[in-house]
C-alpha cells in the first residue's frame, strides 16, 4: 500500500516519521518544517489513518511493507527514521526487516515489548457518535468528555474530524479496523537483535518505557542508547518540542 505523505525540505538525508495511533502527518508539520532546513523530511500517514488508504488488515508486518513500497516510489534507499508510540513499532519491524535501509533512527516512548490494550475508553466514546450526524466539533467534544476527560487527549483525536464535501463529519482514522485489531497494536516486536544505532526517547512522566524494561531493550538493540525528557508524559514531542527537536538534531547531526 502506498501511503499518503507530506515533504518538508527539498534536500539532505532524508527523514522519515510515522506517527502514533489515532495520530496523522500533520501532527508533525512545525517539527517537520523546522528541520526541512537539515533534512529532506517526510512526514507519513500510516495505513487506516489521516489521508492514506483504509481497509481492514492491520499489522506491523503490513505497516513495514507499506512503508517500503512508499519509499522505494521515491527512490528512497538509505533513510534516518523516527516512530512515536504505535509509528515506533512500525519503525522497530521496519529495521529488523530491512536494516541495510535505516542509517538511525528515534524511538519515541513505546518499547519493543507487548503492551496490554488500554483505550478501551477512548474507543468507546468514539464509537458513540455518528460523525455523519454531527451539527459541528463542538458537539463531538461533548460527547467524548464523559468518557475522555482530559481535555489534550480530546483535542488530539478531534484533529482527526473532518467535513466532507457532502457537509457531514468524518474521522480521518478506521475505527472499525482499529478496534478490530486493537491487541494487535500492543504486539511485540519480533525478539531478534536489532543492530541499527537506535536513541530511544522517553517521557519522564510516561510509563510505556520503564526502567525493568532499559535491560531488555539492551539485548534486542545493542547499539541502543536511552534518553529521559523530563517533565513530558507519552506525547513528548508535542508537549517538549523544543527538548525533543533538541534531541533528535543532536541525535542525527
Amino acid at each position: 500500500m502506498k501511503l499518503f505523505f507530506r515533504k518538508f525540505g527539498e534536500s539532505g538525508k532524508p527523514l522519515v516519521i510515522l506517527h502514533g495511533l489515532f495520530g496523522q502527518s500533520d501532527n508533525w508539520t512545525s517539527l517537520a518544517r523546522a528541520w526541512s532546513d537539515k533534512f529532506m523530511v517526510y512526514t507519513i500517514d500510516q495505513r487506516n489513518h489521516g489521508q492514506s488508504p483504509q481497509e481492514d488488515a492491520f499489522s506491523y508486518a503490513l505497516m513495514a511493507e507499506d512503508l517500503l513500497e512508499t519509499l522505494q516510489a521515491e527512490n528512497l534507499t538509505s533513510i534516518y527514521l523516527i516512530g512515536h508510540s504505535m509509528g515506533g513499532k512500525t519503525a522497530m519491524y521496519f529495521a529488523l526487516k530491512y536494516p541495510h535501509m535505516v542509517d538511525k533512527m528515534i524511538i519515541a516512548d513505546i518499547g519493543p515489548r507487548h503492551y496490554t490494550p488500554h483505550h478501551q475508553e477512548i474507543l468507546a466514546a468514539l464509537h458513540e457518535i455518528d460523525p455523519a450526524s454531527l451539527p459541528d466539533r463542538l458537539t463531538a467534544e461533548k460527547l467524548m468528555t464523559e468518557k475522555i476527560p482530559d481535555v489534550g487527549t480530546r483535542q488530539f483525536l478531534l484533529k482527526n474530524l473532518y467535513r466532507k464535501e457532502d457537509g457531514g463529519f468524518a474521522w480521518r482514522f478506521n475505527l472499525t479496523s482499529i478496534s478490530k485489531h486493537i491487541e494487535e497494536v500492543g504486539a511485540a516486536v519480533p525478539p531478534e537483535q536489532i543492530f541499527t544505532e537506535t536513541r530511544f526517547l522517553r517521557g519522564g512522566n510516561s510509563r510505556y518505557i520503564l526502567p525493568e524494561d532499559w535491560a531488555n531493550i539492551q539485548i534486542q538493540f545493542p547499539n541502543a542508547e536511552l534518553q529521559t525528557i523530563e517533565n513530558a508524559g507519552h506525547w513528548l514531542h508535542a508537549e517538549k518540542p523544543q527538548l525533543f527537536s533538541d534531541a533528535v538534531l543532536d541525535f542525527f547531526g
